[in-house]
């Protein structure tokens, strides 16, 4: 069946918003006629800017409490005459939604109970049925529909218009004041403090890249982690490595931009290393908590660092004994693995 005006509702996390790219990109390639229209939270619209596809924001608060937002929402989503809609976010929320608004098909994941809202109501795949990698997941709804005759493989996810964002990038360093290439690091990440390295081994292997390469350090982060950020912007400086933080003071946009300038970029599994990676920036990420084999960074100029303690991946917001799976992972072991990727970069063809 071909559609002509389909509806994709975006996931809310940024993480997953880069790793279901390759599905979005696919149901352009087999609906090649169709005008996409993706609509997203305004926490992660920026990623789908350069992805040739309409653009929606939706600020229509979750759950019972923001129901007249969401009958709003789907009035007007009715006038778009939407024929599919196909839903990379799980929630109950997002099918509903898609039937308020009228649109005949509805494909998603059967989760969150909301089996019934869905045309195409999609079976969950079973443990060892597809790739471990989360990529993978949103590509196997597509197969399952019956779009794709199988799965195609990705080796690496990157984002469209990087010409584009490194302009963009250098004007916005430039307007910071800031001198000379940079490092990037990210020392947060939004789903709790068990994903996060120790701040201090986040200065200590910053410092030693930073002077390896004569660079200074960009240090990025949400508005909440603003003061993580400063407190490890302050170490840096007064290790006389010239620091700035950014934290809070960009949208999700700049971040792309100034991310995709930076020489390398040093992080915990966090939404800031999934853009880096797809940004195609050499990136370094310590995992802990999480499971590098589902969520890690794609392709060949990505690194995993980790110590592989027995309580890890617990897919815990908090540790709750003396956090082994950061402590153990050193500075100088993540600046080493950082500065290889480099050395090894500058054979890389191209």
């Amino acid at each position: 069946m071909e559609y002509a005006n389909i509806l994709v509702r975006a996931t809310n996390w940024v993480g997953d918003a880069v790793l279901s790219l390759p599905a979005l990109r696919a149901i352009r390639t087999r609906f090649q006629r169709a005008q996409i229209t993706v609509l997203a939270r305004p926490s992660v619209a920026d990623i789908y800017a350069r992805e040739g596809v309409r653009l929606l924001e939706y600020t229509a608060p979750r759950g019972f409490r923001g129901i007249r937002e969401q009958w709003a929402l789907a009035r007007e989503l009715r006038e778009e005459r939407f024929d599919c809609a196909v839903l990379l976010q799980n929630a109950f929320e997002a099918a509903a939604l898609a039937m308020m608004a009228g649109i005949p098909e509805r494909v998603g994941y059967n989760r969150d109970a909301r089996g019934w809202l869905l045309t195409k109501s999609i079976p969950v795949p079973k443990y060892g049925e597809i790739p471990a990698h989360q990529r993978y997941y949103y590509l196997e709804m597509l197969r399952r529909a019956n779009w794709l005759q199988e799965m195609p493989k990705v080796n690496e996810i990157r984002l469209e218009g990087l010409d584009q964002a490194r302009e963009a990038g250098f004007r916005l360093f430039a307007a910071s004041g800031a001198v000379g290439d940079v490092i990037g690091i990210s020392p947060g990440a939004a789903y709790g403090t068990a994903k996060q390295w120790i701040p201090e081994y986040f200065a200590g292997a910053a410092e030693k890249v930073a002077r390896a390469l004569n660079v200074g350090v960009a240090v990025f982060g949400s508005r909440e982690e603003a003061g993580l950020c400063e407190s490890v912007e302050r170490q840096l400086l007064a290790r006389d490595v010239s620091a700035m933080s950014f934290a809070g003071k960009t949208t999700l946009r700049e971040f792309i931009d100034m991310a995709s300038v930076c020489r390398v970029f040093l992080t915990n599994d966090s939404g800031a290393m999934h853009i880096a990676s797809a940004a195609g920036v050499p990136t370094v990420a310590i995992f802990g908590a999480t499971d590098h084999w589902a969520t890690g960074p794609t392709g060949t100029l990505a690194r995993v660092v980790r110590e592989p303690v027995a309580c890890s991946p617990c897919l815990l917001r908090e540790c709750p004994i003396d956090h082994p799976c950061m402590t153990k992972v050193l500075p100088g072991r993540v600046a080493d693995v950082a500065l290889d990727l480099l050395s090894a970069r500058a054979g890389f063809p191209g």
